[in-house]
């Protein structure tokens, strides 16, 4: 997955207004579904509570329905991709230690996989206004530098392919 400028304000217009989107699509239909449920079947001991969760279950499902049939809409596009970027992050992360170790060891894929988490962290919380734990960043993003330059390896996030995680 390349790493890509993303237009912050765009992306956060449109962030906002799918969170609140579904907030407000699972409070609406989640009640509809409920209320009608409890008017077709009523309780006579008065708990409705499995009448409710159904309404909450399947507002949620629809809800993801329709996330996904319109993740390939151009509104889309900026969510969509920091969705999968967070995915790939996640990925890395999970096998961290065993890319740190490698690392120290010279090898080129575990150095790189970690260049691109930098990187793609970096655009991230850039997105976010997450700029505090930025200079632990680059405190890190200079330790790696140092370890590549060591080797004398160049790396370069685009080059990075989630293939490369399967060797370790």
């Amino acid at each position: 997955m390349q790493l890509i400028e993303i237009n912050k304000s765009r992306y956060r217009k449109h962030l906002n207004r799918v969170i609140v989107g579904c907030a407000a699509s699972l409070a609406a239909g989640s009640l509809a579904i409920s209320q009608t449920l409890i008017a077709l079947f009523p309780d006579e001991s008065g708990s409705h509570f499995h009448w409710n969760l159904t309404g909450v279950v399947i507002t949620s499902l629809a809800i993801g329905w329709l996330l996904n049939k319109y993740r390939t809409h151009p509104y889309m596009t900026e969510v969509v991709y920091v969705w999968k970027l967070k995915q790939a992050l996640n990925k890395i992360t999970r096998k961290m230690p065993k890319l740190k170790a490698a690392g120290r060891e010279g090898n080129p894929a575990a150095l790189l996989a970690i260049h691109y988490s930098y990187a793609g962290s970096r655009l991230l919380w850039q997105l976010d206004d997450n700029l505090i734990t930025m200079e632990d960043l680059a405190i890190k993003q200079a330790e790696l530098d140092s370890v590549a330059a060591q080797f004398n390896l160049t790396l370069n996030a685009d080059d990075y392919e989630e293939s490369i995680l399967k060797q370790f």
